[in-house]
Formats: C-alpha cells, sequence, structure tokens
C-alpha cells in the first residue's frame, strides 16, 4: 500500500487501516464502503496556507471515513438480512517531517501503477487508491467511496450539495434515489475522459492532480483507475455538506444516504 503509506509516513502517530464486514445470511449482494480518514491534513510540503485553506478545520478531513463507520453502526442495528458490506477506512495524518512525502516524488500503489505526487496536499486520493484496490479484491459487486476530497467541488456545488461520479448511470440513480429518500443532497457531475490528460505524467503512470480546472472531475477520473472494471464504482465527494460552518460542526452527511441505499436495496429484493 505505498500509496496510502508514503501519505503516513510524515507522522509520528502510526496509520490505521480498519475493515469491518458485516455479513447476515447469504448475500445477495457484496458492497464496500470506502471512506478517506484523514485524521489533520496539514498540506504536507504544500501546506495549506492564509486563512482561506481551513487549517484549522483539518480535523474534518476524516468525514468519509466518519460517515462510513456511522453506516455501520447503524446498518448494525438495522439487522438487514442476506446482505455483505465492508466498510473500508485507511487512516492517517499528512503531516511535515524529515520523512514526509516530497512533491516530485514517485510511490507505487498496491495495483502496480506508478505516482508522480506533485502536491502533497492532494493526499486523500492517494490513501483511497490503495483502499479502493483492496476493496475490490473482496469480491464485491459495488464499492462506494466518501471523501472530502475537492475544494472544487465546494466551489461548483456550495457547503449542501455532494458531488457525485460514476460511469454507472443505473449505480448513479440507486445513489440519487437512496439520498432522495435520506434528505441529503448530492449532484451528478460528468467523468469527463478527456481531462484524464491532465494526469498525464512523464516520470510515472499519473499525476496525482491535474491543471486548476475541473479539480474535483480530474480527481474522482484519479480514483477510477484504481477501481477494477467488474466492479460497479462511485465516488462521493463531500467536501461541502459535511461541516455546518454555522454552527462549526459535524453533520454526519453520507450516513443516511449509505443506511437508505442498504434498506431500499432489501425493500427490492422482497419484491
Amino acid at each position: 500500500m505505498g500509496a496510502y503509506l508514503a501519505v503516513a509516513r510524515g507522522s509520528e502517530l502510526p496509520p490505521k487501516f480498519i475493515h469491518m464486514k458485516y455479513s447476515n445470511g447469504t448475500p445477495t449482494r457484496k458492497i464496500a464502503f470506502v471512506g478517506k480518514g484523514l485524521t489533520f491534513d496539514s498540506g504536507g510540503y504544500n501546506i495549506k496556507a492564509g486563512a482561506s485553506s481551513l487549517i484549522e478545520l483539518m480535523k474534518f478531513d476524516m468525514g468519509g471515513a466518519g460517515a462510513v463507520i456511522g453506516a455501520a453502526r447503524a446498518i448494525s442495528l438495522l439487522k438487514p438480512v442476506n446482505k455483505e458490506i465492508h466498510f473500508i477506512v485507511a487512516s492517517c495524518e499528512n503531516m511535515i517531517s524529515g520523512n514526509s512525502v516530497r512533491p516530485g516524488d514517485i510511490i507505487q500503489a498496491s495495483n502496480g501503477k506508478t505516482i508522480e505526487v506533485n502536491n502533497t496536499d492532494a493526499e486523500g486520493r492517494l490513501t483511497l487508491a490503495d483502499g479502493l484496490v483492496y476493496a475490490a479484491k473482496q469480491g464485491v459487486d459495488d464499492i462506494i467511496d466518501l471523501a472530502t476530497l475537492t475544494g472544487a467541488c465546494v466551489v461548483a456545488l456550495g457547503e449542501e450539495y455532494a458531488g457525485l461520479f460514476s460511469p454507472s448511470n443505473s449505480f448513479a440513480r440507486e445513489i440519487e434515489n437512496a439520498a432522495a429518500s435520506s434528505g441529503e443532497l448530492i449532484h451528478r457531475l460528468p467523468l469527463h475522459e478527456r481531462y484524464r490528460d491532465q494526469l498525464k505524467s512523464n516520470v510515472a503512470d499519473m499525476k496525482n492532480t491535474g491543471s486548476s480546472y475541473a479539480g474535483s472531475i480530474t480527481a474522482a477520473l484519479f480514483l477510477k483507475a484504481y477501481v477494477s472494471d467488474d466492479v460497479n464504482w462511485a465516488h462521493l465527494d463531500i467536501a461541502g455538506p459535511v461541516w455546518d460552518s454555522k454552527k462549526e460542526e459535524g453533520t454526519g452527511f453520507g450516513v443516511a444516504s449509505l443506511v437508505e441505499l442498504i434498506l431500499n436495496d432489501q425493500a427490492n429484493s422482497k419484491m
């Protein structure tokens, strides 16, 4: 897990890779929820600087992990039948030290792809890359990742909407229906393949960031490279709605949609 551990190595606190599994009956569906779990994000050597960087709030950079673990708790109490659900978090800090990953370093993810790190503050996608590869190896049919991934998504959709990305129209509709039932707001954004050119590297398989344009899309395209083609995948960029800036507290965004997805699937399987 070279991408994940490259991010983790700058911190004095060891990384924690979390995998919980729920199983009840003979599974008609196997699904994995993968959450970004940066317990603090300094930005690394591309340090977050200035008032707009929100560095003092970077405890919420584990919002995706919080949603996944919260969903695990709720689902364990609701006890849906004939489901196998994996809850996966690659948790660590992104800190600065002599051991930290440096801009320009080349690292290797667990699927063998090499990554030129051109921005250490685009660390969440590096941890998720290895988390997604691991999730696919669990033999699941579907994967949803949730992450406070890009400021670009907040610029596009504001603080109340999450961005939804998926190459599968049917899977995207299923998630949209679950979100509508839960009351959480999501909006689907395009996975425009031509933007993948922004991630081209002369020294590795890909860079971890593109240009200043379409940042949430290129981040999603980066993640897509770490998901098997035979698995339905969706990415939720929850950078906007994960934090209530008026109350100055986390919202738990994503828990309700994940739970509704499982409950809706169970209801449909009984029809």
